[in-house]
């Protein structure tokens, strides 16, 4: 694993994420796996799709997160990160000035109350790709 995301091919569907997913070392594999179990457990309606090396997630239109493995940990990132509360606390280079979430190096550092109502509250807001809502 590099600093950069995966050369994974963008594709859409549960598929290729799970393949995403799969293709990562233990111990982004797990973080990946527990992120992606709590979004389909929070989020009726979930949609996958991998883009830019990493797995997305939206419900309706637009994509409104998205995990990412790199070397020594793993990104969940909010594409409008700056309109949930409490603001996840990284700002990640080059995806956006409205983008924040959290660097996960363990499964144990998965706050998944937070990340779960993190997960609500941005699927009310437009995603990238998606109409206004």
């Amino acid at each position: 694993m590099t600093g950069r995301a995966s050369p994974a091919k963008a594709a859409v569907g549960d598929k290729p994420v799970f393949a995403y997913i799969a293709s990562l070392p233990q111990p982004q594999r797990g973080i990946a796996e527990a992120i992606d179990a709590l979004a389909a457990q929070t989020l009726p309606g979930l949609q996958r799709s991998v883009k830019w090396g990493m797995s997305y997630y939206g419900v309706g239109d637009g994509w409104c997160f998205c995990v990412g493995g790199f070397a020594g940990h793993v990104k969940l990132m909010f594409v409008n990160g700056t309109a949930l509360d409490p603001v996840p606390p990284v700002t990640p280079v080059g995806m956006g000035k409205s983008t924040r979430g959290v660097e996960l190096a363990s499964a144990a550092d998965i706050d998944e109350r937070q990340i779960a109502e993190w997960m609500r509250q941005v699927t009310s807001v437009p995603g990238v790709g998606g109409k206004k809502r």
